[in-house]
């Protein structure tokens, strides 16, 4: 007799946007450690099409902004995080469940690395991938712009098959922010950057 076929709990798509502290491109995704020794960062998920335990949260997005204190791979990350204020509850608790590594999946190997989530809040999160060009707005908290490396015919610049991504499965887009401000002064995180590393790509999870 056949097997049941095994039941997806999630399956959400979008588009990733990061920036560090880093110069481009960083080498925190090949595994070296960060430029400076240490890395300010902030990465952020826009979810555009997905269900998680059947609930739509299409249209959603999810920020997380780090101080990352050594190395990437040996974790004790410590961050701030932003979800979309749009959200309905059972759609914000959804969201946090993957992100925060409750269901499993390329999500939870992220979310081991994070030793110490400083708060949560709602607030208006602009996200936008036009063009090739990214923008990301968190309330008025962050704000970066960014755009990928490209070849002589304009194609980006894509990095594959890395020991570190945020966007496992997926190639990203080797890229530079023109603008990279964080202001947080309550938790310790208020940085401003410019032409410093950033990351864009798109993703698919699921578990």
């Amino acid at each position: 007799m056949a097997s049941a076929p095994t039941a997806t709990t999630y399956a959400i798509d979008g588009t990733l946007l990061e920036a560090c502290s880093c110069n481009a491109p960083c080498p925190c995704w090949i595994g070296d450690d960060p430029d400076g020794g240490t890395c300010d960062a902030f990465i952020a998920y826009h979810i555009d099409r997905g269900q998680i335990r059947g609930i739509d949260v299409s249209g959603l997005s999810l920020v997380g902004v780090s101080q990352i204190p050594g190395n990437v791979l040996s974790g004790n990350w410590r961050a701030v995080f932003y979800m979309d204020d749009k959200a309905t509850p059972d759609q914000r608790q959804a969201v946090l469940d993957v992100f925060t590594g409750q269901l499993g999946g390329a999500p939870a190997d992220l979310a081991k690395l994070i030793g110490e989530t400083v708060a949560l809040y709602d607030v208006p999160i602009d996200h936008q991938v036009v063009d090739g060009k990214g923008t990301i707005r968190v309330g008025t908290k962050l704000y970066s712009e960014m755009a990928p490396y490209t070849d002589t015919q304009g194609r980006s610049t894509s990095l594959h098959d890395s020991v570190f991504s945020t966007i496992p499965g997926s190639p990203a887009f080797v890229s530079k922010a023109s603008t990279h401000q964080v202001n947080i002064p309550e938790h310790g995180m208020t940085w401003e950057f410019s032409n410093r590393n950033a990351v864009q790509g798109s993703f698919h999870f699921e578990a």
